[in-house]
């Protein structure tokens, strides 16, 4: 029913768009881009805080139509060339000419960021460490999800996978709760403390991605003290009056994956519209070692669109989204001899791993998904407005969304959902920026959410049915001293839990349990006790930049995190099928506070961009999980075949590096040497524990190793022939050995080192007359066919035995894959 809401109310609005005609009247905006004398094509052109824009022909010309009147900051920028910024007035049916010659280069200091600040702002000018992605960088990689498409272009950024198609992001050895996702500024709210889906979010639609490394309680409230990713939609810029739109197609060779996507755009009079459908589908993966791997198929589907106005007034955006996904379960059961994978056939409390049936090659080689899987749905509906007031502006954000997740768990009757939850939340986040006053730019905001979970007709019930409201206002501050830029603010949060009593019973329909609520108790048993209770947090931020030159620039920045402690940690009493695992609360849990201390140095030269990021992170209150034991020091086994976890709370620090080193010879201007290293080390701070469990509690868990990566890249945007804007470039991934890890009950094992190479080809290909007709692009990854395993990987310990014929445990990363992309404009 909501589906059908959402889309009608997106198809309402466009029959408005196409329907209507808006009167106005307008100016135009158009010339000519050329650098080193030569005309420039696909550079931007965008009126700032607008959608207005376009982009330039093979010639270099371009041509912005029916824009409003008033005084605009024009925006030219292209990738390898310094952003420019011209300031013009449009009047009423007046026309302006601007010739424009741009300057080649690889700094990204003047690149606009609108994440983690409070209104749009020069990476220069920002002491908060901030990374962004562009489109046509992602493209470059082979990625089976948005969280893949983003972490290959930023160093400290890792993620934690379950499969190829679930990627939960990590920032510097943080995750889950933790990092907060948005979808153009709007909260993602999909339950991110579960480890069995990914984010959803469709990779096709997303223009670029802007990362804050570090806590930014500040601006977002709970859930942000590692950072931040902020995927950005794209927003159209062809055109006015005529129908823009992409498709495109691509094919991994690993899994067969096949996908697809085709967006349209439309603008006119103020009006723009965008709508877009990708949908993708694969089989197992695969590998060297073990073949294909059971359960490792899925199944996904988005829908996307977006209607706005531009006008002198301001702006107002409605996006609305849509997304399927089919994921099928994996648990690493094999044959004790042969390694070959088998399912299972029983319920959990007949089954027997060792006597389970071998998997049949027919069903690891099929896109047809087996019978335990889980099928996520999330549907998201909000506006953006930004309204002009005086020499201020107010900015309001409004939406909903659901999250619907069903995990199939029962062998023995596949219909019946194990897990089934519905997280519905209502998202809200309104700020005023006030007019600059002697130089100091200053923003109030208020945002928060309202949230309910239900469970709905499972049989396992790992969270009760809860009420959230979250509420938090802010004031930021941000001025320039001469060479010196300083921000800082401060922030506090408010956090309502509450939930009643949460009876199980059985449901003789089913034989399986099933909720229930007083007064119908009879029979039952309390699992969750009623809870109510209020959290609340005091967040800041406060840092400088020092330009030491135009291209020299010091960074430095402290920070105070908050989170409040998420519904798992503290309620939590049930088994989580996808992960094996019972899971126990903790209902007396605090928040956790952050206080990080970055300090940064960047360097655009001539020849050379060199960047040195330092970090100090220490965490109070620092929640973990670990395995629960009786008083004789046995594992508690609460559920037969799968292990008993408790939360709990103790003090971490986190520290670490990222360096990158960026080589762009003048003389070779096609050519690009690039290079980045990270490094984090996550140490536990509980005497006691460290105590009682020795070394193998100094660690944290999901700690990435070190990490470098090094690339050469050429690309030639001249023509030759039919062939333009085509690259060639050459990678190497490396992961060290991973011997800092929590070792507590064997939680985590020592993981080998790696080096995986990665190579890439793409062109646009043109008519005789230079008329674009596509792109096409050739990867391929762990070109040497390696096989390995991350120790992020969730999959390395999927594993039943303690020994095994080949001396190999638990589930190794995808083998070699080779992908072809094709992508049509018109």
């Amino acid at each position: 029913m909501l589906k059908i809401i959402y889309m009608k109310s997106l198809l309402l609005l466009f029959c408005t768009l196409f329907c209507n005609a808006i009167h106005a009247q307008p100016g135009l905006i158009k010339g000519k881009v050329t650098a080193d004398k030569d005309p420039l094509s696909f550079v931007t052109v965008s009126l700032d805080r607008t959608s207005y824009g376009t982009i330039t022909a093979e010639d270099g010309t371009f041509e912005i139509k029916n824009i409003p009147t008033g005084t605009y900051q024009v925006v030219f920028s292209l990738l390898g060339y310094q952003t420019q910024h011209i300031r013009t007035v449009v009047a009423a049916d007046g026309s302006v000419d601007l010739q424009v010659a741009l300057q080649e280069t690889i700094a990204t200091l003047d690149e606009v960021v609108v994440t983690g600040v409070s209104r749009n702002t020069q990476l220069r000018k920002s002491p908060v460490p901030i990374a962004f992605i562009s489109q046509k960088e992602m493209s470059m990689h082979v990625n089976n999800n948005i969280v893949d498409a983003v972490l290959k272009g930023v160093p400290g950024l890792s993620a934690v996978t379950t499969g190829p198609n679930i990627s939960k992001p990590f920032i510097r050895g943080l995750g889950y709760n933790r990092v907060l996702t948005l979808y153009n500024g709007m909260r993602q709210e999909g339950q991110q403390w579960g480890d069995e889906h990914g984010i959803e979010i469709d990779q096709h639609s997303i223009e670029r991605a802007e990362v804050v490394k570090g806590p930014a309680s500040l601006i977002y409230g709970s859930d942000a003290v590692a950072g931040v990713i902020n995927f950005i939609p794209t927003i159209p810029k062809g055109p006015e009056g005529k129908i823009t739109g992409d498709a495109i197609a691509e094919y991994h060779t690993n899994n067969g994956m096949i996908g697809t996507s085709v967006g349209v755009a439309y603008r006119k009079n103020g009006w723009i519209s965008t709508f877009r459908t990708s949908g993708k589908t694969a089989m197992s993966y695969q590998n060297q070692l073990e073949g294909r791997v059971y359960g490792t198929a899925f199944r996904e589907f988005n829908l996307s669109g977006m209607v706005g106005l531009e006008k002198t007034w301001g702006s107002s955006y409605l996006y609305a989204t849509v997304y399927e996904n089919l994921q099928e379960i994996p648990d690493g059961s094999r044959d004790s001899l042969t390694r070959q994978f088998t399912r299972q056939v029983q319920e959990s409390g007949l089954d027997d791993v060792k006597t389970r049936p071998i998997v049949a090659t027919s069903e690891l080689s099929t896109y047809q998904l087996n019978l335990l899987h889980q099928h996520i749905q999330h549907y998201r509906l909000f506006t953006r407005n930004r309204f002009k007031i005086g020499l201020g502006e107010l900015n309001a954000l409004v939406g909903v969304q659901q999250s619907v997740r069903r995990e199939y768990n029962h062998p023995t009757l596949p219909q019946q959902a194990g897990l089934y939850v519905i997280l519905s939340t209502l998202n809200y986040d309104v700020k005023y920026n006030f007019p600059t006053w002697k130089g100091i730019e200053s923003t109030l905001g208020i945002n928060g959410m309202y949230q309910t979970n239900r469970n709905s007709h499972g049989t396992d019930f790992p969270i009760p049915d809860y009420n959230l409201l979250d509420v938090g206002s802010f004031l930021f501050l941000k001025k320039s001293v001469g060479k010196l830029d300083f921000s800082g603010g401060l922030r506090y949060d408010t956090r309502f839990w509450n939930w009643q009593d949460f009876y199980v019973k059985k449901n003789p329909a089913t034989g399986f349990d099933k909720p229930t609520f007083f007064p119908d108790t009879t029979g039952a048993t309390l699992q969750f006790p009623a809870y109510r209770r209020q959290y609340n947090g005091l967040s800041g931020s406060l840092g400088m930049t020092y330009n030491l030159t135009e291209r020299l620039l010091f960074k430095a920045n402290v920070s105070r995190g908050y989170r409040a402690p998420n519904c798992t940690e503290v309620g939590s009493n049930g088994l989580d099928p996808g992960a094996h695992i019972v899971y126990l609360g903790n209902r007396n849990f605090n928040p956790e506070f952050s206080l990080q201390t970055d300090i940064g140095f960047l360097a655009y030269l001539k020849t050379v961009d060199i960047s040195l990021e330092l970090f100090n992170n220490s965490i109070e209150n620092y929640i973990y999980q670990a395995r629960l034991y009786d008083e004789q020091g046995k594992p508690v086994i609460l559920v037969p075949g799968n292990f008993t976890y408790q939360y709990k709370q103790s003090q971490a620090q986190l520290y670490g590096a990222e360096v990158s080193f960026n080589l762009h010879p003048p003389r070779y201007k096609w050519l690009q040497f690039r290079n980045s290293l990270a490094f984090v080390q996550g140490l536990n701070r509980n005497q006691e524990m460290l105590e009682r469990e020795g070394n193998a509690a100094r660690y944290l868990p999901f700690i990435p190793p070190l990490h470098g990566r090094s690339e050469i890249r050429t690309t030639f945007d001249k023509p030759m022939g039919i062939f333009s804007h085509t690259y060639l470039r050459a990678e190497v991934d490396y992961y060290a050995a991973q011997n800092n890890f929590y070792a507590v009950d064997n939680t985590e094992t020592a993981t080998a080192g790696y080096a995986l190479i990665h190579i890439g080809w793409g062109t646009t290909v043109s008519n005789r007359s230079q008329k674009r007709l596509f792109q096409v692009s050739f990867q391929v990854d762990n070109l040497l066919n390696t096989t390995y395993q991350s120790n992020l990987n969730r999959l390395k310990y999927f594993e039943y035995y303690t020994a095994s014929p080949n001396g190999r445990s638990g589930i190794y990363n995808m083998g070699r894959n080779i992908s072809f992309k094709l992508m049509h404009a018109f």
